[in-house]
């Protein structure tokens, strides 16, 4: 992959890029919430006793898989604003890392239980977007970055 600037990018990638920021900074601040979630807050919320304890129930490695995945998102959406040609390989990592945590969560465990049928929407999303994050910034490679 070159690292030298082949063209200025379009108003659509700086766009794209923007976005891509904001969906991974609101990833991360669920991250946050959900790490400084005490059995008060869980309560005050009118989170179930089944709610509360998956929550208290995801093992630390899951807990870290998902602040990589987000932590690599936010890093990743930064370099690709920065047209910088490791935003590909942070998009990648930080899918892994997705993929860890919905192992975690929906094979080890069935999320139905606690949460419902709808408990599969956002991951899905997470997952979709996730390899769009991927596609894009190895699409655009050899055109943009530095």
């Amino acid at each position: 992959m070159s690292d030298e600037v082949n063209e200025n990018p379009s108003m659509t990638y700086y766009v794209i890029a923007s976005v891509f920021l904001v969906w991974n900074l609101i990833g991360l601040m669920f991250y946050y919430q959900q790490m400084t979630m005490t059995p008060e807050i869980m309560q005050a919320a009118d989170m179930t006793p089944a709610q509360m304890a998956w929550m208290e129930a995801t093992p630390v490695w899951a807990n870290a898989a998902y602040a990589t995945a987000v932590t690599l998102g936010v890093l990743a959406s930064i370099l690709l604003l920065l047209r910088n040609s490791l935003a590909f390989p942070a998009y990648a990592v930080s899918f892994v890392c997705i993929i860890l945590q919905d192992i975690e969560s929906f094979v080890l465990r069935s999320p139905s239980e606690a949460w419902g049928s709808g408990a599969y929407i956002i991951p899905v999303l997470v997952f979709a977007i996730a390899i769009i994050e991927i596609w894009y910034s190895k699409s655009v490679a050899n055109r943009y970055y530095r």
